[in-house]
């Protein structure tokens, strides 16, 4: 029998003074079986990252047509598609074609250095992708974060992110190895 995906409930206020945007999400997450605190902590990481009003937590790891997060025009083309990971150069090429823009947030470290000297090079003809790596280090940090019911605060300031739940923080410096033309 299949294992059911777990609910987290996220009270999730981005304060983004590199953009100047300030709100608060209210999240309901499904964490597949399969997914990690981790995954699920740069998953949430990633929507601060990207906060919009028409941003959406997408189906991702349960679907293997839709992104992790997306944004979508009133009309229905996707203007953001957001994947979390190392995905295929095949992969980013079909995103790359769907949407407006792509972000990808490889993590996990020595394991993402691979992937992108695999992928790098091939991914420099597309204009709307934008790769941004988030270290081992922060990523376990943030781990330790994760709990059922969070209020999350995430603070953006000169690229530099500051996550904290509760009384513990987490302090993030993401390195883009490609940006968006």
């Amino acid at each position: 029998m299949a294992q059911n995906a777990t609910i987290y409930k996220i009270e999730l206020t981005v304060s983004d003074m590199d953009r100047h945007y300030y709100e608060t999400h209210k999240l309901t997450v499904a964490k597949h079986p399969s997914e990690t605190d981790e995954r699920l902590m740069v998953r949430l990481v990633a929507f601060a990252l990207n906060a919009h009003e028409h941003l959406e937590l997408a189906k991702g790891l349960s679907t293997d047509d839709e992104p992790d997060i997306w944004q979508k025009s009133l009309s229905g083309e996707i203007d953001l598609w957001v994947t979390l990971g190392l995905p295929s150069e095949k992969v980013i090429r079909q995103s790359c074609s769907k949407a407006g823009k792509v972000i990808v947030y490889p993590y996990g470290g020595r394991t993402a250095d691979v992937w992108w000297d695999k992928v790098g090079g091939s991914t420099s003809r597309f204009d709307n992708l934008q790769v941004v790596n988030l270290s081992e280090t922060d990523t376990a940090a943030l781990a330790r974060l994760a709990g059922r019911t969070m209020k999350l605060q995430v603070n953006i300031q000169d690229g530099d992110v500051m996550v904290g739940v509760d009384d513990s923080a987490v302090y993030l410096t993401p390195e883009t190895w490609k940006g968006a033309a």
